[in-house]
C-alpha cells in the first residue's frame, strides 16, 4: 500500500460528510485507544489560564506618614464613615473594594497613592 502525505489525507478529510468524519473519529479512537474529547480539554487548559483578568481587588497595602489624608481618601472612596474608614486603614493591609473593574481599580490605587498609601491591586 503506498503511504499517504498528510496533505493528501487532509484532501481525503476535507470530502468527508459530517456522518462519515464521525464515523472516522470513532474508528479512530477504537483503532488507537485515544479519545478525540482528551485531546480537546488538554488543548483548552492552557488557553484559558492565558485569559486576561478582568475583576481585581484593591488593597490597602500601608497607610503611609499622611494617615489622615488616606483616611479621608479611604471614606470618599469606599463611602464608609469616619470610624470605618480610620479602622480600615488601621487595620492594613486590608482589601478595600473587590471585584472592579480594571480602570476603576487603577484610579483607586492613583487617588491612594497620591495622599502617601501603598496599595496592591489584585
Amino acid at each position: 500500500m503506498a503511504k499517504l502525505s498528510i496533505q493528501e489525507i487532509m484532501e481525503a478529510i476535507k470530502e468527508l460528510t459530517i456522518l462519515e468524519l464521525n464515523e472516522l473519529v470513532t474508528a479512530c479512537e477504537e483503532e488507537f485507544g485515544v479519545s478525540a474529547a482528551a485531546g480537546v480539554m488538554v488543548a483548552a487548559g492552557p488557553a484559558a489560564a492565558v485569559e486576561e483578568k478582568t475583576e481585581f481587588d484593591v488593597e490597602l497595602t500601608e497607610a503611609g506618614a499622611e494617615k489622615i489624608k488616606v483616611i479621608k481618601a479611604v471614606r470618599e472612596i469606599t463611602g464608609l464613615g469616619l470610624k470605618e474608614a480610620k479602622e480600615a486603614v488601621d487595620g492594613a493591609p486590608k482589601v478595600l473594594k473587590e471585584g472592579i473593574a480594571k480602570e476603576e481599580a487603577e484610579a483607586i490605587k492613583a487617588k491612594l497613592e497620591e495622599v502617601g498609601a501603598k496599595v496592591t491591586l489584585k
